[in-house]
């Protein structure tokens, strides 16, 4: 063991979880609580309800980390096997903790239950000896640190996230903290992109991946987006910053456009505060998304200071009635092409009577292809209250829900693309 420095490894617990019947989010929430506080997570297992391969499996964590981090196995019945596994696994024997049977006892009455516990309750309160119990006010099993003799140790908590989430941050994380002395933590900034490849994104700054030790940096690529993440070692935020600070102007300057904004920001919220900076207003007419980009937009407070409306156009003769579609365009050109999706926006504009508009109109799938119109095939347009228009083609790959998810997020990218432009000079429409 290192002072100043605590290594762990995470195993979730559980047969459901290990067939897949469970979604484990337990340990994505305890690696970055415990990466936030600066401790080192080395790797996250999952093992079923066994005791024999959960002794196994904490014997080798112990070999690598200076502890392990469980979470699940405390509950009441015949499969809940952690304290067993564990008590082999450093060499104890359970003991009763009478502290933590009286609070049990102390809970089931106060949901109305009386009479003596059954042995199923008594089990949860027999503990590794001597161990530090971590108290659970959020439910009937205790918590526990238990401590081998050459001071590694295995920390188990309930499987319930109500449960498991006030005991990590109140009980385990400073017992961690304080026993090894920990005084940095992790401090982030997430710079967040749109409409650029991951593989473009990482030649912009892949060198910054192989020079940097503090702060580090990372990407992740979700939904069409991809973030890079500034992790900062310090004592304090201002610390943290200070170091963060140089290198988030170099991602900067290397990545140039498509960062819409950072931490908490969205692309919606993002956009909406471009908008209203620029007073101008904005509607949608959409087909294949139907309503989707005009929902990601009214999510956000106070999108009404932009946001005027949408017509969702899915069937031609509404493209016609509400959008003022050409039947005769329609008829040429098909309903998925270029040129019905500048009209479509151009009829917003006219129609909801805003300075800019959004249209989409595609093939989600699965059915609805054509010869030279294959499923994810989507056009998104804006056009301008003077006429103007713009228009971009995408092949989205995916099921019909990732169609529509990605041309959601395709349309929003082509707003923020004219946005981002610094040739864009437009005068808002007049406020009536």
């Amino acid at each position: 063991m290192t002072p100043g420095k605590a290594s762990v490894e995470i195993v979730a617990i559980g047969t459901e979880i290990l067939l897949g019947h469970l979604i484990d989010t337990n340990s994505a929430h305890v690696a970055r609580v415990l990466a936030d506080s600066g401790i080192d997570v080395y790797a996250k297992h999952a093992v079923g309800d066994n005791a024999a391969r959960l002794e196994a499996m904490l014997r080798d964590v112990l070999e690598r980390a200076d502890g392990a981090i469980t979470t699940g196995g405390l509950g009441p019945t015949v499969d809940d096997l952690t304290k067993e596994a564990v008590a082999a696994a450093i060499g104890a024997t359970l003991e009763l903790d009478e502290p933590s049977l009286r609070a049990i006892e102390e809970r089931l009455r106060s949901f109305g239950r009386t009479g003596p516990l059954s042995d199923n309750n008594r089990r949860q309160a027999m503990l590794p000896a001597g161990c530090v119990v971590l108290r659970n006010p959020h439910g009937t099993a205790p918590g526990f640190v238990a401590v081998r003799a050459d001071g590694k140790f295995v920390a188990c908590m309930p499987g319930v996230p109500r449960e498991m989430k006030p005991m990590l941050a109140e009980h385990l994380v400073p017992w961690i903290v304080n026993t090894f002395g920990i005084h940095d933590a992790i401090y982030t900034r997430t710079i967040h992109t749109v409409g650029i490849s991951e593989s473009l994104l990482d030649s912009k700054i892949e060198t910054l991946f192989r020079t940097l030790e503090n702060p580090k940096i990372a990407m992740l690529a979700h939904d069409g987006k991809v973030d890079v993440k500034i992790m900062a070692k310090a004592g304090d935020r201002a610390g943290a910053d200070a170091l963060i600070a140089p290198v988030e102007a170099e991602i900067r300057e290397r990545i140039g456009a498509g960062i819409f904004g950072v931490d908490d920001e969205t692309l919606e919220s993002a956009l909406l505060r471009r908008l209203e900076a620029a007073r101008l207003t904005l509607g949608t007419a959409e087909s294949l998304t139907g309503g989707a980009v005009a929902d990601a937009l009214v999510r956000v407070p106070g999108a009404s200071s932009v946001f005027r409306g949408a017509i969702v156009a899915y069937d031609n003769a509404v493209k016609t009635s509400l959008l003022g579609v050409d039947e005769a365009l329609l008829r040429e050109r098909g309903a998925v092409s270029e040129e019905v999706a500048i009209a479509m926006a151009r009829g917003a504009c006219e129609r909801i009577g805003t300075d800019l508009a959004l249209a989409t109109t595609g093939i989600a799938g699965p059915t609805g292809a054509t010869p030279g119109k294959p499923v994810g095939l989507v056009y998104v347009a804006l056009a301008t209250r003077h006429g103007e228009a713009i228009a971009r083609r995408l092949t989205l790959p995916g099921n019909r829900d990732d169609v529509r998810r990605r041309s959601t997020l395709g349309a929003l990218d082509v707003l923020w693309r004219y946005l981002d432009d610094a040739t864009v000079a437009m005068q808002p429409a007049a406020r009536g």
